[in-house]
C-alpha cells in the first residue's frame, strides 16, 4: 500500500518533537502552528511545510523562463509568472545593441531562458541573460506548473527531470518559475506534458519516481 506524506491545514498545530520549526511554521505561546497548506517535511532536525499551491516569488539567482511583453529603447519587459513584470537591460545581454535597437535581438512574443539578477526591497526584479547557457529559446513547447511542484519535477540532484529527457529523447528546461519549455517530436511533447501532469497530481505521494518511469514505458501508439 502507498504510503501518503501528510497534508497539513493553515492553522493546524504542529508537534516539533525534539525537531525545531522550519519553514512554513510560526511559533504562537509556545505552539508551533502551520502558516499554509503544504505537506509535512521533516530533513535535517527541521520541520518544514512544503507549500501544496502558491505565485512564485522570485529570489536573485532563480532560472528562469519569460515570454517578452513589451520594448523599450534600452530595455525589454519580460513577463515571468510574477506578480511583476520584469526588465532586462541591454547591458544584461551578450549582444552589443545600439539605442533603439532593441527589437533587432528580442520581439514581442519571444520566449527566453534567463537568471534573476536581483530582487530589490519593493520585489523588483532584473533579469540577466549574460551568462553561459542563458539565452533566447526557438520553438519548443511551453508547459506551465504550479512553482511549488518544480522541486518534485526537477528531483533530488536533478533525477526527475533527468528520466524526462532521457525517456523522451527531449530537450527540457525548468523554469523556477513553474515556466517549462520542451524540444523534441510531437509525440516525445506529448509523453512529457503527461509526465508532468503526473507529477503535479501525485507530488505528495511517495513512490513517484517509479510511477512516472512506468507511465514513460508505456508504448507508443503504433509500436
Amino acid at each position: 500500500m502507498e504510503k501518503i506524506r501528510e497534508i497539513v491545514l493553515p492553522g493546524e498545530e504542529i508537534i516539533l518533537g525534539e525537531n525545531k520549526p522550519g519553514n512554513g511554521i510560526f511559533i504562537e505561546n509556545g505552539k508551533a502552528y502551520v502558516e499554509y497548506l503544504g505537506v509535512k517535511s521533516i530533513k535535517s532536525g527541521y520541520v518544514n511545510i512544503i507549500p501544496l499551491s502558491g505565485k512564485y516569488q522570485p529570489q536573485k539567482g532563480d532560472k528562469v523562463i519569460g515570454k517578452v511583453v513589451d520594448i523599450l529603447s534600452s530595455n525589454w519587459v519580460v513577463d515571468i509568472n510574477a506578480p511583476y513584470l520584469a526588465p532586462l537591460h541591454v547591458n544584461d545581454t551578450p549582444w552589443k545593441v545600439d539605442f533603439g535597437d532593441t527589437s533587432k535581438y528580442l520581439n514581442i512574443g519571444d520566449t527566453i531562458l534567463a537568471k534573476v539578477m536581483s530582487v530589490n526591497e519593493v520585489k523588483q526584479v532584473w533579469l540577466t541573460l549574460k551568462e553561459p547557457g542563458l539565452r533566447k529559446l526557438q520553438g519548443g513547447h511551453i508547459i506551465t506548473v504550479s512553482p511549488t511542484k518544480v522541486p518534485r519535477i526537477i528531483g533530488k540532484d536533478g533525477s526527475m527531470i533527468k528520466i524526462l529527457k532521457d525517456m523522451t529523447n527531449s530537450k527540457i528546461y525548468v523554469g523556477q518559475n513553474g515556466i517549462i519549455w520542451v524540444e523534441g517530436t510531437t509525440e516525445s511533447i506529448l509523453q512529457v506534458v503527461g509526465a508532468i501532469r503526473l507529477i503535479e497530481r501525485e507530488a505528495h505521494i511517495i513512490g513517484l519516481t517509479d510511477r512516472v518511469k512506468e507511465y514513460l514505458s508505456k508504448p507508443k501508439k503504433g509500436e
